[in-house]
């Protein structure tokens, strides 16, 4: 009598996932559009949610750009991220939103048509202004359905920023991965009333928050950093295999113990002489005030030792204006800021994302 052998058990098939009305299958993708509030108009308006669904079981993590609708590197860093073909192999789902604020897009405004801020108005609610309307669709449809979410921004008022991840870094779990980044420079960043990050935190999801470049310009080297930003965080959380040049690559960034802006002494044209990324010392010459009547010219001095990691780029400026965004370490600024040229090195071109 033979005998019978055990039957070995078969793996459970991944569900679907069921997004916004669709069904989508693991190892596919599809686009959703999210019905948000119609323009005066009667023109139709969508919130485009790109879902990517693994094969296998793993995190669901949210990508969002635009949600100021002149903040525009986000916008192509998603672009760029899903038309890798490392998107095909991760396990989990990836919710892609490159355009959330369509409305100020349109109109190249970081705010919607009411006047609001986007990211001052969640979590927001069903019955409200326009901007609650929208946060309360981005909390139901997005923020419930993740655990983790990488928003996108840039400087705002004609100023850019270096790129930086700002964050909860006092939650050891977001630390990990704010590092997993790959940015030179961490800000330990309070979490705002209405702010998308103090929203999400109340549910449970971790957001991290990408600035970098200047509001309605693409930055090649803050854009290939996201995306290269993008995938070392996907590792972290094992949606990726982790490859040995990524791990090579990676550079351990620096914490800042706090910041701050120095300001406008006087009205007239700015003319700068330190640019992003600098070492700077307390006292020294960052630029100048220059009296377009009398010739004159008035320095704007540093008040403190660190960084440069915001910069405005606009000549005209009235007295008390933010020029200089420095950081300060309790590290050695020396090594800071070698991070920062290594960092900056490694970006010439786009081998760290290399399959």
């Amino acid at each position: 009598m033979n005998k019978a052998h055990p039957t070995t058990p078969r793996a459970t098939a991944r569900s679907s996932f069921e997004f916004g009305g669709v069904s989508i299958a693991p190892g596919t993708r599809k686009v959703v559009d999210l019905e948000l509030p119609k323009l005066s108009s009667q023109a139709l308006m969508s919130l485009p949610v790109h879902v990517v669904h693994g094969r296998k079981e793993g995190p669901v993590i949210f990508l969002s750009a635009a949600i100021h609708g002149d903040e525009l590197n986000g916008v192509e860093i998603i672009r760029r991220v899903l038309a890798t073909k490392l998107l095909n192999r991760i396990s989990g789902t990836v919710l892609a939103l490159p355009v959330v604020n369509a409305y100020g897009m349109a109109q190249q405004s970081r705010y919607l048509p009411d006047r609001r801020d986007l990211n001052r108005s969640f979590p927001g609610s069903e019955s409200g202004s326009l901007a609650s309307r929208i946060a309360h669709v981005f909390m139901e449809q997005i923020v419930s359905r993740t655990s983790v979410g990488i928003d996108f921004h840039t400087g705002s008022g004609h100023r850019t920023n270096l790129p930086q991840i700002r964050a909860d870094l006092e939650d050891t779990q977001t630390l990990e991965l704010a590092r997993s980044f790959g940015v030179p420079v961490l800000l330990n960043s309070p979490l705002r009333d209405g702010s998308l990050r103090a929203s999400a935190c109340t549910k449970g999801t971790r957001v991290l928050l990408y600035e970098a470049g200047e509001a309605l310009r693409f930055d090649e080297l803050a854009i290939r950093a996201g995306v290269t930003g993008v995938f070392g965080v996907l590792r972290t959380l094992g949606m990726l295999r982790a490859t040995a040049k990524s791990v090579s690559s990676y550079r351990d960034p620096y914490v800042a113990s706090s910041s701050r802006w120095e300001r406008a002494p006087e009205s007239g044209i700015f003319r700068s002489k330190a640019t992003m990324g600098n070492r700077v010392s307390r006292k020294d010459v960052l630029g100048y005030i220059h009296d377009p009547v009398s010739n004159e010219q008035t320095p704007i001095l540093s008040r403190t030792s660190g960084i440069i990691i915001g910069r405005l780029e606009l000549p005209v400026v009235h007295e008390g204006d933010a020029v200089y965004h420095i950081a300060r370490f309790d590290d050695d600024i020396a090594d800071v800021e070698e991070n920062v040229d290594s960092f900056q090195m490694d970006h010439e071109d786009d081998s760290l994302i290399d399959e």
